[in-house]
């Protein structure tokens, strides 16, 4: 009787184990990152090829897929030999990444890569532009944000794999030339509707932004606070000292652009 004891909890202890290892398993391939080349069609005709990257992490709720963590795209100009990279990385903030990727430009070797804010509270972070973009010019040392009025008028079409979600489809491709061609970069994004993904838009967009309640950020876990909150204040000073309640970076606290001319 105790050999058997003894037998039975060494397998509930085997079986114990191995779903630990599963469960491992199963994580690690949830928390996972691919990457791939891609071929990216330039205004002027001239092609690059471009290595994208991405990993998985971040909040999300229970039996959601993990969101993209963090992305990078890594190229260079045409003739020139330095290796440039972009990297939207993690932000707890959000959660998440900050931005998806939407097209790569160059002109007289100067980078531009065009993204958008990932989803309402990357929306909110950057401002709530329309058209819903978030544009970045490469100095010869780093990134730095533009406005849209310093985007070279040249430059018309989304070149890069937006829908990257199908991975499958982008492997495919991948797998028949060694990258993903232009033209089923194309394709690929063929299946988005929106306005803001056939080119790259100029003129605000009806309606952008409209599933997006304005929100503020505040304190330092990350937390987000409805714009009716600041609105509702009696005054400016009442406003300012909400913000000041609620640990809102004076960058961020809306009260003085809410009571401007009151």
């Amino acid at each position: 009787m105790r050999d058997h004891a003894g037998i039975w909890k060494q397998v509930a202890r085997l079986g114990l184990l191995l779903a630990i290892a599963v469960t491992m398993s199963a994580c690690a391939g949830f928390l996972g990152g691919t990457s791939w080349k891609e071929e990216v069609l330039l205004h002027d005709g001239q092609k690059i090829i471009v290595e994208r990257s991405q990993s998985y992490g971040g909040r999300r709720e229970i039996g959601q897929s993990a969101p993209v963590k963090e992305h990078t795209i890594t190229f260079s100009s045409p003739g020139a030999s330095q290796v440039i990279r972009w990297t939207s990385e993690y932000d707890a903030d959000i959660g998440r990444t900050n931005f998806n990727l939407l097209a790569l430009h160059i002109l007289d070797g100067t980078p531009y890569l065009v993204v958008e804010p990932n989803l309402c509270l990357s929306y909110n972070k950057w401002g709530r532009p329309n058209p819903p973009y978030v544009i970045f010019r490469h100095d010869g040392k780093e990134w730095q944000r533009i406005p849209l009025s310093e985007f070279p008028a040249e430059f018309k079409a989304i070149n890069l794999i937006v829908n990257n979600g199908r991975e499958e489809d982008i492997k495919a491709y991948e797998r028949k030339a060694g990258f993903v061609a232009s033209e089923n970069v194309k394709e690929i994004n063929s299946s988005l509707t929106q306005p803001e993904y056939k080119t790259i838009l100029r003129e605000a967009v009806k309606g952008v932004g409209n599933s997006c309640p304005a929100m503020i950020s505040y304190g330092k876990n990350g937390g987000w606070i409805g714009l009716d909150w600041f609105t509702d204040q009696p005054s400016l000073d009442a406003c300012l000292k909400f913000c000041d309640h609620k640990k809102v970076s004076a960058e961020t606290c809306p009260c003085k652009s809410i009571f401007k001319g009151k």
